[in-house]
């Protein structure tokens, strides 16, 4: 079989700590970004950016940020709806006081307000967990949802309470507002989920991540040997909700390109996104992609894969289906699977590298 480890030898501390220690999976990574930058964009249609390729990116980079909270720290939150929306009304504010600015900056400026809302929810966190931490999130969720829809401020004082694009170009090209390329917005938003899933990987191998998955596995015994819970879920809560705040101003102004509060609703965004992170499988980079890419991808295959083969599936039908799937599917990984899909692809290599001996 291809994938062996025979005559990989490790002689330093560094190539023994890679991220990708086998060279076959280093080959795997690399192709897929190659093909994903050089070749997915010009095969793909406008139906594919629309649809599938921007909706699974930038859901992957939200259930990512989640996954930092919830999967490496172990504090739940129900509140990633709110915290994209404070990106996605940040982003749009910002673009308008400082025009001059790219787009780029703006966005990337915007996540420090989520930051900052995700730091002021999360100082709960020292005293409550669980249960109710979640619903601490629950009620910022609420919150910022009210906020965004009463005070006009946010959108301008529109009477249609909705905040559209902002216009703004990088070395002559259009990359947001009317008239910009999807291939453009496909490429700016696959460097943001390739350079995310390259910080947040680093920072869960060292000091920060080793601190998050103590408080996650023992609160108590963490902060026995000198770990600062307050501190360091404070530090998730900033991580994660700067990432999601990032991932809410792509999806305003790149899926949605007008966005009222009522998208980033409990229902549409906030458990989709813990969906993902439960099928996905917690703590894990992959398992982020894995799991936006599985909950995104049904409503699309639940609706065309049977008109293709000749079946009329109305769209009430097809609506049903997709939440009997998606909930077999999280009762199925939370019985026989916890880490979820990510757990299956590390099985699915381990038994590669020992076919064809019993394991």
């Amino acid at each position: 079989m291809l994938y062996r480890e025979a005559g990989q030898y490790k002689t330093t501390y560094r190539a023994d700590q890679a991220i990708f220690p086998i060279l076959q999976d280093r080959i795997f990574i690399i192709a897929a970004i190659l093909f994903a930058y050089l070749v997915v964009p010009f095969i793909a249609t406008s139906y594919w950016y629309e649809v599938i390729l921007l909706p699974v990116i930038i859901f992957s980079i939200a259930a990512l940020g989640l996954n930092v909270l919830t999967g490496y720290t172990g504090q739940i939150s129900l509140g990633t709806g709110g915290f994209m929306a404070v990106g996605a009304y940040s982003c749009y504010k910002l673009a308008g006081f400082f025009p001059d600015v790219n787009i780029i900056f703006i966005i990337l400026i915007s996540g420090l307000f989520a930051a900052g809302v995700g730091v002021i929810f999360g100082m709960p966190s020292l005293r409550i967990k669980g249960f109710y931490l979640a619903v601490a999130t629950l009620a910022a969720q609420f919150f910022l949802e009210w906020l965004f829809q009463t005070v006009g401020w946010f959108t301008d004082y529109s009477s249609s309470a909705t905040i559209a694009a902002p216009t703004s170009t990088l070395f002559g090209l259009r990359i947001m507002g009317p008239g910009s390329a999807p291939e453009i917005k496909y490429i700016i938003a696959l460097t943001f989920l390739v350079v995310f899933c390259v910080v947040v990987k680093n920072l869960v191998r060292g000091r920060i991540g080793r601190s998050w998955m103590a408080i996650r596995d023992f609160d108590i015994a963490a902060e026995l040997i000198g770990i600062r819970p307050l501190r360091t879920k404070l530090l998730a809560f900033a991580v994660s909700s700067y990432i999601v705040g990032v991932a809410g101003a792509l999806y305003a102004f790149y899926v949605l390109e007008n966005a009222e509060a009522e998208g980033f609703e409990l229902l549409l965004i906030s458990f989709p996104v813990l969906f993902m992170v439960v099928i996905g499988g917690l703590g894990s980079v992959m398992g982020s992609i894995m799991g936006a890419a599985f909950i995104t991808l049904l409503p699309v295959v639940v609706v065309n894969v049977p008109g293709a083969i000749g079946v009329n599936v109305p769209s009430y039908v097809a609506q049903h289906i997709q939440l009997m799937v998606t909930g077999a599917a999280i009762v199925f990984f939370l019985i026989v699977e916890p880490n979820g899909l990510a757990r299956l692809w590390q099985l699915a290599k381990e038994k590669l590298r020992l076919w064809p001996f019993p394991h």
